[in-house]
């Protein structure tokens, strides 16, 4: 038994899994975001695992697709946890993306193509620094999509609207 074996995994895929994490997590990091290069590296390993053990259960009479349903119905759920709403705007809606993107790099590592993986994530982020730069530069890209937050309005005509009863 040799410990370095990690058969169906190899350790090939695991260094695109790190990759792909580190690519995509440190522009989220960097960012400040919610999805750091510790989350997007086991989001993608966790996938990358998932998918791969697919071939150790696979005979005549399982559908080993079903798992990759599975792990998008979870990596959902995960995402869905990012998404707030803060003064009314819906934020994190980026990050679950970016998650959404790492199980999907994971799912094309796991199902053999380690690199395409690599690919895919300087792709992702290209297009998270690339629309950037464009909203940055044109101001009508902003509108409705990223208003910044604004602190709520305080009169000084007494308690705020959040505190009045309603007559209705």
């Amino acid at each position: 038994m040799n410990i370095l074996d990690i058969n169906p995994l190899t350790w090939e895929a695991l260094l695109c899994c790190f990759l792909s994490g580190v690519i995509i997590g440190l522009e989220r990091q960097l960012r400040g975001k919610p999805v750091g290069v510790r989350t997007s590296a086991l989001i993608c390993t966790g996938t990358y695992v998932f998918i791969a053990m697919t071939r150790v259960v696979a005979t005549d009479a399982t559908d080993p697709s079903r798992i990759i349903g599975q792990v998008v119905t979870g990596i959902g759920f995960l995402g869905a946890g990012v998404i707030l709403t803060r003064q009314g705007v819906v934020v994190g809606v980026t990050s679950a993306s970016a998650i959404w993107v790492l199980a999907a790099i994971g799912t094309a590592i796991g199902l053999g193509f380690p690199w395409l993986g690599v690919k895919l994530a300087i792709l992702a982020v290209a297009i998270l620094v690339g629309v950037d730069a464009l909203e940055s530069r044109f101001e009508a890209m902003q509108r409705g999509v990223h208003s910044k937050l604004q602190p709520p309005r305080r009169s000084s005509q007494g308690p705020s609207p959040r505190h009045t009863q309603s007559t209705q």
